[in-house]
């Protein structure tokens, strides 16, 4: 609808120099009679524009069909108001036809390339009936011809072109065949432009799929990388699980509605948080959520980021349930579990339905960690091998350690090796 507003819009500019072009060309009061249907014209562009939708419209074709019918005519026909016994077929000596290129060019701001090709067909075929019309039916004077023909007497070919009653059938061809291959062109292009834009249209909902996953510093790197992100490969990674606890017993003691909306809520909370530390947001687990640190690739801080993301999240859960005290609602309390180690990452699943996944050991503990804060009666447990990658195990302890406190050497389920723990 931009387009064709634009399109009538230069279309009206056109129309508006042609009037003050034709003085030029027919310094007569005649001139006013052109005028007057350029007027029309620019009153038609208009009604296109107050009829058009998006898609197809049978009235917006039938007043396009209209423009050209009306235009031939016009070309096709002799001015009622000049004096002279003039031949029908003298109009086509004025080149008239250069100004269908004016609609054809305005229709490609505006129309799909369809639209645009079918312009092309219809003044080609319009403009044949004219042709026609004018060599079997149009108002011929015979002693123009003759006239032509005695003056240039010796010089057929010069003769022949000169004739006023002949209608130069090569010339009109050549109009015709021209008009034709520039139309096939212009919907050739917008064709083309159409393909490049839904190209772009799908690029752009990749990386808006990329985003729901990925902070958007790093979907840039993603959607510009040549490398296969989905290619299987081990790489060492944070992995923090968190889940609502209790959700069970909310979900059983509120409506649906209730229990969507803080699902919502929070997960919205979870994906800033995630996202501001450099994280991805693996996947969610019902009421829980999976991220990780340090995938599709690894950075120095992950380990840091991933501690400095637990903590976060427990601090703004604070903030969230003062929202949740406003609307009447019982607080959440939320458990969380860290660990960093090797992890396999890549795509899985059947070829129809690929998922890029992060799977192993490391995975495993960290849910089972998070798991484990039930027993230890705390609200985040991080391995000792994640404090010593994040720097908090050295001499110059940094302050977010101050508030972990160092713990026995747990057994987690599943595991035959026990595990050194912080616990906050």
């Amino acid at each position: 609808m931009e387009g064709h507003r634009l399109a009538v819009i230069a279309r009206t500019i056109a129309l508006g120099l042609v009037i003050v072009l034709i003085p030029f060309l027919n310094p007569t009061w005649s001139a006013l009679y052109y005028q007057a249907w350029v007027l029309l014209f620019i009153a038609l562009g208009w009604l296109q524009l107050r009829l058009a939708s998006v898609g197809y419209s049978k009235s917006e074709l039938l007043l396009i069909f209209l423009d050209l019918v009306l235009l031939t005519a016009l070309f096709s026909t002799t001015n009622p108001f000049v004096s002279e016994d003039l031949p029908g077929a003298i109009v086509y000596r004025f080149d008239n036809f250069i100004y269908f290129f004016i609609i054809l060019a305005v229709g490609t701001l505006a129309y799909s390339w369809r639209t645009v090709w079918a312009i092309g067909v219809w003044v080609a075929v319009l403009w044949l009936i004219g042709v026609l019309g004018v060599s079997w039916l149009g108002h011929t004077v015979p002693e123009l011809s003759t006239a032509a023909a005695t003056a240039l007497e010796g010089y057929p070919i010069v003769a022949g072109e000169l004739d006023p009653n002949s209608v130069q059938p090569g010339v009109r061809a050549q109009e015709i065949i021209v008009f034709l291959m520039v139309a096939a062109i212009l919907a050739l292009k917008g064709w083309r432009s159409n393909q490049l834009l839904r190209r772009q249209a799908d690029i752009a909902a990749e990386r808006a799929n990329l985003s729901r996953y990925f902070p958007s510093s790093l979907v840039d790197v993603l959607a510009s990388t040549e490398r296969d992100i989905g290619a299987v490969r081990t790489q060492d990674v944070a992995v923090l699980f968190s889940d609502i606890v209790g959700f069970t017993e909310f979900a059983e003691q509120h409506s649906p509605k209730q229990v969507m909306d803080l699902l919502r809520n929070y997960h919205a909370l979870v994906e800033r948080v995630i996202f501001q530390n450099g994280g991805t947001l693996d996947k969610y687990l019902g009421d829980g959520v999976m991220a990780t640190f340090g995938t599709p690739e690894t950075r120095p801080g992950d380990a840091a980021n991933a501690l400095k993301a637990a903590r976060q999240l427990l601090e703004e859960t604070e903030a969230f349930n003062i929202e949740q005290a406003a609307k009447g609602l019982a607080p959440v309390q939320i458990s969380i579990g860290v660990h960093f180690g090797p992890v396999i990452l890549g795509d899985i699943g059947p070829s129809r339905r690929l998922e890029f996944a992060v799977v192993g050991d490391t995975v495993n503990v960290a849910s089972r960690l998070e798991a484990s804060t039930r027993e230890l009666g705390c609200k985040c447990v991080v391995s000792e091998e994640l404090m010593k990658r994040a720097g908090y195990m050295n001499d110059n302890t940094e302050e977010p350690a101050a508030e972990f406190s160092a713990k026995e050497a747990i057994k987690l389920r599943g595991r035959k090796t026990s595990i050194d723990v912080w616990t906050l």
